[in-house]
């Protein structure tokens, strides 16, 4: 008989069997109905609010333990109790292949109840949008441990005759291998002894595999775990077949099974020190070195050092993510091609790294409360890591990469955020400082013109004359150090009959400058820098040479790579604390500490009529009854090419007492945006698709009514995703949701030389309202607010993009006078000429909501969700590296929303697909039996066939 006959038959009859009996049943109704309790309840996986199915993986380890234990414990102890073992025992047929066949079994029946939860996954997926990379490699690898388990199961059921025993032997040797790589166990052990147990341990490596990451040496470790004990298994039963006395077959047979281990364990540690044995299956391959990062390395002239500093003994929650921290930076050195020098260091243990730490880099033990085998104690633990390049250096702590959730059960859930985009970013960070104090044309690629458009000397007042002669001389003195990539072009617009002229006033729109109103002397004066890709203009100020050297390095800076740039953020009045006080309005705190992270941050007063040379971006946030010269200072930053992020709305919430109202807010812009060809409606934004938000509800019970902190689903918290976010614009198209507050739907016509891009929009369900009271209010029957019924249904822009060459909105309404060159006696010398075209780099994106990025809202949403939340930061940081055309962290940022969060849904609705779920389940048992019952009914039809 051929072998695949033989493992088939044994296969058959042990499915057979199993179905015979209640084993299987069992099995699959347990297995089931404890996945699903565990998904919805355990984990709470509606109040988790991540688009993910790791919660139906988590407690597999532990899980399969008791239910292959059960599913194997009669296999071979039923065959040797009933005496139908020495019958298999004595058939001329190897052994190999009935213990292939019943693991086949036994596999089959728990693949059979992976698929039947299949249907968890295709379910949050047509709820939101879910990576099915990790759902695939959690089934492979939860598939890879029970294997693991049912080969240890058969080992110990071909031991003993009686089932119980092989029960309890079972679970004790398969809990075993779990327990030695459990945090529980490693943390009474630390160093090279914690390692080796969390190597040979089955659920750290499972761990590893459901994030999504195939490693070879994680499959190796199944494969190998399942191939030993099927060994076992084979040799213990081919014992059964010796005679008392040792032969040579006997010895041939232990040899032969020694050699077997043995090999597997050479192999787990041949394998151990290659590098390179892993595959990312994430969408956006999350856990492996992004490409930019890869191309930052390569950038390296210096050695790198990267030095994490981690004790052996720390808090228990930060212990396991030691491991996952050390994978991440090696990772850094393999790319780093001999650039990047990796080390790692316990100060606890060497007195002089201690010294150094402290004294030099100035790293300091944090202290942590920890639960040690006897007794509570304080451990002065290291987590950092240090990032050195020449003498620059940075250093991260536990606080830049970790982040704290509480799950359902109280306890904090400690997690790393996103410590590629931290190391990145501070490897960025000591490169580019590297690089600012070396030459400034080194890190500028394409050469670069000044060109001058100034006029002739008889037409020039002699305060310019002057001024020409200073920054011509200033800016010839660069040229010998250029490398070649600067050099200066005078162009006197007035000649060839005013050709030039014409054409920059087409072109850029620079308008014939005069020193006094009523002057009938025209002339030219303005300054630019040019390379292949882009213009920007130069400055001028008052015509002060003593400033011309700061505005002309400010401006290279914008073609050159690796410096830091400068973000010129403009507040409300109100937002700004004073004397100690709160701010009154709207507090954007987190927004400065994001941008002041990876840019230099600038607060900007714009009533003095003007922009900072140095700024890169202008970035106005909630603006409100911005004066004429503040317009006039926005309008001249866009003419002059650069890129202005607006966030403002003509509504914005604010509390009275314990109620939300809207107030109706004067921006000062909605001319300035009208002319551009952006109008923004009075109205805000409602939708279907919404967000929870902690408000205050009033709640009516019979004829009382009461106020209270709750958490409710909230139509003017838009839940911005999917065909929401503009997919194909690099700002958006890494985000996978953003929640806007309060927005104001916006009517976009871009003028003539103008493109429009939609960033930001909410569902096809949304609806808009003037009401001023935005307080919800509960009865007996739920929410009785804000109802959408009867009104109408249409999608609203909440987010746009404007890009081209821009025309001054002061084209048609007169300059402002600036008080300030009055008040210093400047009125005789020439102001700076009103710039009335920018070049085609100007950029213009715009948010209509003042709560957009308002620590308000972020902390509202971070309090509903239960998880952090940077949505409208990461959206205007994004913003921000797409106008400096810097993707060097924007790719990277993107990769930290691994965790997706799921739309809000009301009670019932995640009742009813719980119930659904619970329903499909019961009917997939009911499939199988019936399908079950077919078969058993067609082979009895067959026999009876055969006997009549």
């Amino acid at each position: 008989m051929s072998p695949d006959r033989v493992l088939t038959r044994v296969a058959r009859k042990e499915l057979q069997l199993f179905f015979s009996s209640p084993v299987a049943w069992l099995f699959l109704a347990s297995f089931l109905a404890i996945c699903l309790f565990v998904f919805f309840w355990v984990e709470a996986f509606f109040a988790r609010n991540i688009a993910d199915v790791r919660p139906l993986f988590e407690w597999m380890p532990l899980l399969l333990i008791f239910l292959c234990a059960a599913l194997t414990m009669r296999s071979w102890s039923e065959e040797r109790r009933s005496g139908t073992l020495e019958h298999v025992l004595t058939l001329p047929v190897p052994l190999w292949q009935f213990v292939t066949g019943k693991f086949i079994a036994c596999t089959a029946i728990l693949a059979l109840a992976l698929i039947a939860t299949f249907l968890l996954p295709l379910t949050v997926d047509r709820i939101a949008t879910l990576d099915w990379g990790p759902v695939f490699a959690g089934y492979l690898a939860t598939l890879l441990l029970g294997c693991s388990y049912l080969a240890v199961g058969l080992f110990v059921s071909s031991r003993t005759d009686n089932a119980i025993v092989s029960l309890m032997g079972s679970v004790a040797l398969c809990g075993f291998l779990y327990m030695a790589g459990s945090e529980l166990l490693l943390g009474f052990f630390g160093g090279n002894l914690a390692e080796f147990l969390r190597l040979i341990g089955s659920g750290s490596r499972f761990e590893s595999i459901t994030r999504g990451v195939l490693d070879l040496r994680d499959l190796y470790y199944y494969g190998a775990v399942t191939i030993t004990f099927l060994s076992l298994n084979v040799y213990a039963l081919e014992r059964g077949r010796w005679s008392q006395q040792t032969n040579a077959r006997h010895r041939a047979w232990r040899l032969g099974i020694s050699l077997v281990l043995l090999n597997l364990i050479l192999a787990a540690l041949w394998l151990h020190k290659v590098p390179g044995l892993r595959t990312d299956v994430t969408e956006g391959k999350l856990y492996s070195l992004s490409e930019p990062s890869e191309t930052l390395l390569s950038q390296l002239e210096e050695p790198l050092l990267i030095r994490g500093y981690f004790s052996e003994r720390s808090h228990p929650l930060l212990a396991p993510l030691v491991p996952q921290l050390r994978d991440l930076l090696r990772e850094y050195a393999v790319a780093g091609n001999g650039k990047v020098r990796v080390e790692f260091v316990d100060p606890a243990q060497d007195a002089a790294a201690e010294k150094e730490a402290n004294e030099e880099y100035g790293i300091q033990a944090t202290p942590f409360q920890v639960a040690d085998r006897y007794q509570s104690a304080l451990v002065n633990a290291y987590f950092n890591v240090l990032v050195q390049y020449g003498d620059e250096k940075e250093i991260l702590g536990f606080a830049d990469f970790i982040e704290v959730k509480m799950a359902q059960s109280g306890q904090p859930d400690v997690l790393l955020r996103n410590p590629e985009f931290d190391v990145t970013r501070a490897i960025r960070d000591v490169l580019y400082s590297y690089r600012s104090s070396g030459e400034l044309f080194d890190q500028i690629s394409k050469p670069v013109t000044l060109r001058a458009y100034v006029s002739a000397d008889s037409k020039l007042p002699e305060i310019l004359l002057e001024y020409r002669n200073a920054i011509r001389a200033e800016a010839e003195a660069l040229i010998p150090n250029s490398q070649g990539k600067f050099n200066i072009d005078f162009i006197e617009p007035e000649a060839n009959n005013g050709e030039q002229a014409a054409v920059i006033v087409e072109k850029w729109g620079f308008q014939p400058m005069v020193t006094a109103l009523g002057d009938e002397n025209q002339f030219y004066f303005y300054l630019t820098l040019e390379d292949d890709h882009q213009v920007i203009q130069i400055p001028t100020g008052r015509f002060d040479s003593s400033n011309f050297g700061d505005a002309l390095e400010a401006g290279l800076r914008r073609f050159a790579s690796g410096f830091t740039r400068t973000i010129a953020l403009s507040l409300p009045a109100s937002s700004q604390a004073r004397q100690g006080m709160p701010p009154q309005g709207h507090s954007f705190g987190t927004l400065q500490q994001t941008i002041s992270q990876d840019h230099s941050i600038l607060m900007e007063n714009l009533d003095d009529g003007s922009v900072d040379s140095s700024a890169d971006v202008l970035m106005v946030m909630a603006p409100e009854a911005l004066s004429e010269q503040a317009v006039f200072a926005i309008d001249q930053y866009l003419m002059r090419g650069g890129t202005v992020i607006v966030a403002s709305s003509p509504r914005s919430i604010e509390t009275q007492g314990s109620a939300l109202q809207l107030r109706q807010v004067d921006s000062g812009l909605s001319e300035w945006l009208a002319h551009n060809g952006i109008g923004i409606q009075s109205t805000v934004v409602l939708d279907d698709r919404q967000a929870a938000f902690p408000v205050p509800v009033l709640r009516r019970v019979g004829e009382y009514e009461f106020r209270e902190m709750q958490f409710v689903d909230y139509p003017y918290l838009l839940d911005i995703r999917d065909d929401g976010l503009n997919a194909d614009h690099p700002i958006t198209q890494g985000l996978p949701n953003l929640t806007v507050g309060w927005a104001s739907p916006l009517s976009i016509e871009p003028r003539s030389g103008l493109s429009s891009q939609e960033l930001l929009s909410s569902s096809d369900t949304a609806w808009t309202s003037d009401a001023v009271n935005v307080m919800p209010s509960l009865d007996d029957n739920g929410p009785n607010s804000f109802s959408g019924q009867g009104k109408s249904r249409e999608r609203a822009t909440i987010g746009t993009v404007l890009s081209g060459e821009f025309t001054s909105f002061f084209n048609q309404v007169p300059e402002p006078s600036s008080t300030d060159e009055m008040d210093s006696g400047m009125a005789d010398a020439p102001s700076t000429a009103l710039i009335s075209k920018s070049p085609a780099s100007s950029r213009l994106i715009l948010v209509s909501s003042n709560d957009f990025a308002s620590d308000q809202i972020l902390s509202g949403v971070i309090a509903a969700s239960g998880t952090q939340y940077f949505g409208p930061l990461e959206f205007l940081m994004n913003a921000v590296d797409w106008a400096l055309q810097d993707s060097s962290l924007m790719s990277i940022r993107a990769r930290a929303h691994f965790n997706r969060t799921l739309p809000a849904l009301p009670q019932d609705t995640q009742a009813a697909i719980e119930y659904a779920n619970y329903a499909a389940a019961l009917l997939f048992l009911l499939l199988i039996y019936g399908v079950w019952r077919l078969q058993r009914r067609r082979r009895r039809s067959q026999l009876r066939e055969i006997l009549t």
